[in-house]
């Protein structure tokens, strides 16, 4: 594609991201060599670039739902190359609405051209994201916020911090929504 020269929105060592989206550089510095060597993946209003317009295509449903809380979404976008061999390109994107945003901040998504379409293999990640020196599968590791380091397996990426395990958890579950529905309904 003629377009992707010039696109690419990897800045290594920036200390912070345009449009107020902080790289937390120095933040965290006791993590490991690797996540520190990592590159920077910048956000910025690219208003009108071939980028701007496929994140509002992908994020269509997003755009609509904060014009109906009256919000003026600003939609963030970069790309890098997220293949080890540096063919496949990665869209990042980033939705910027008071109705969208949470405590965590606003979610990026990543996504992924297949065959001239646009794949999501990140979904909704929180904080500032680095590209890793490291990689699984032919694609670079991607750390998000410092400390979640996220690796491709199965055709997208895949979380590695692993989930406690709470014994009980689903019977727990259950109860709590067969008493929540008694209480609905009214039963006692």
């Amino acid at each position: 594609m003629k377009h992707r020269v010039g696109l690419y929105c990897v800045l290594a060592g920036l200390s912070a991201l345009s449009s107020g989206v902080s790289a937390h550089a120095g933040a965290h510095g006791a993590k490991s060599a690797a996540h520190g060597r990592g590159e920077v993946v910048a956000l910025t209003d690219q208003r009108g670039s071939t980028l701007d317009r496929a994140a509002r295509e992908l994020n269509a449903d997003d755009l609509a739902a904060a014009a109906r809380h009256n919000d003026k979404p600003l939609v963030l976008v970069g790309s890098a190359p997220l293949s080890t061999n540096g063919k496949n390109t990665g869209l990042f994107v980033q939705v910027q609405a008071a109705s969208l945003c949470g405590s965590a901040g606003c979610s990026t998504d990543v996504y992924l051209q297949r065959g001239g379409e646009w794949t999501k293999v990140l979904d909704s990640v929180s904080g500032p994201v680095k590209l890793l020196p490291t990689s699984h599968g032919g694609y670079r590791d991607i750390l998000v916020d410092g400390s979640d380091r996220w690796v491709w397996k199965n055709n997208t990426y895949v979380d590695t911090l692993a989930a406690q395990d709470v014994p009980d958890l689903k019977s727990s579950v259950r109860e709590h929504q067969a008493h929540m529905g008694e209480q609905a309904h009214g039963w006692r």
